[in-house]
């Protein structure tokens, strides 16, 4: 049981360890549905340019 807010970040003398991993944590919470935004917009980027280039083929050949 902690007595004070004070022993309570203090986590009992790992709060180093224990805050790093909240912030860790958190960070990649954060970080990581934005990387899969940005992959998504390239893959979808790509797969555009490949259905214009095999329009662009099909009509060539006509």
């Amino acid at each position: 049981m902690w007595n004070s807010p004070v022993e309570f970040f203090a986590m009992g003398g790992y709060a180093l360890y224990v805050w790093a991993s909240f912030g860790l944590c958190l960070l990649v919470l954060i970080i990581e549905p934005l990387m899969i935004r940005s992959r998504r917009a390239a893959v979808v980027s790509r797969l555009r340019r490949e259905v214009r280039a095999e329009r662009f083929d099909k009509e060539g050949m006509k």
